[in-house]
């Protein structure tokens, strides 16, 4: 094996830490939430874990699209809608 001249004391320096930002935000799809909040919440970068109340269909329909549009995605895993901002992906390899 060749020499990789890495030092491992400066590595630090070159992480970006403005990397991981935002939340994970727990809390309850019933439709007492403005859709606005919601939006809002995953623009500002924070991962929603939903816990459904009701029609899903129904009360993601004033946020959905919204988050679909600025990058971020929705998944439905058993009673939970799970919501990501732009850049954070929803792994379901190990469903």
């Amino acid at each position: 094996m060749g020499d990789f001249n890495l030092n491992l004391q400066t590595a630090e320096e070159h992480l970006n830490e403005d990397d991981a930002e935002g939340d994970v935000v727990l809390g309850v799809l019933d439709g007492s939430t403005p859709p606005e909040e919601w939006v809002q919440s995953v623009a500002r970068g924070n991962v929603l874990f939903l816990a459904i109340e009701g029609d899903l269909n129904k009360l993601a329909s004033g946020f959905a699209r919204d988050v679909k549009d600025m990058g971020g995605q929705l998944m439905h895993f058993r009673k939970f809608l799970v919501v990501s901002p732009p850049g954070v992906d929803i792994n379901t390899d190990d469903l």
